[in-house]
């Protein structure tokens, strides 16, 4: 008989937190913005930026942060000085989140030669 892959768990489809974690997560920048403020103690936003890379535009990253703060995986800090200095610090939830990114990330660089390859194959 075949191993047992998934626990056996009660989905509410119009409530469910896989989706909601999961809407979260896939976009394009949110994951490897917990994975750069779970490698630093505490970023300024031009920081955060640099790391990034020149593909996110202000708006995004400014967009992306304040979701992962709604969330609870990020906190901004203003600090009332000309001008304002604001830095931004993964949370706890946020660094209990990092070890599962962490191996979703060695499963697609595993992965990602078979996944081209079926992608190649079914393409034609």
């Amino acid at each position: 008989m075949g191993e047992k892959i998934f626990d056996k768990i009660e989905i509410d489809y119009d409530n469910c937190p896989i989706r909601t974690v999961l809407d979260r997560f896939g976009d394009k920048w949110s994951i490897l913005i917990l994975l750069i403020l779970g490698e630093n103690e505490k970023l300024r936003f031009n920081e955060i930026n640099k790391k990034v890379g020149t593909d996110i535009s202000q708006k995004m990253l400014t967009v992306t942060l304040r979701s992962l703060e709604a969330d609870g995986l990020v906190t901004r800090t203003v600090f009332p000085q000309v001008p304002p200095k604001v830095e931004y610090e993964i949370t706890d939830l946020g660094k209990s989140l990092v070890p599962f990114i962490n191996e979703l990330s060695k499963w697609a660089n595993t992965n990602m030669e078979t996944i081209k390859n079926s992608r190649e194959k079914f393409a034609k």
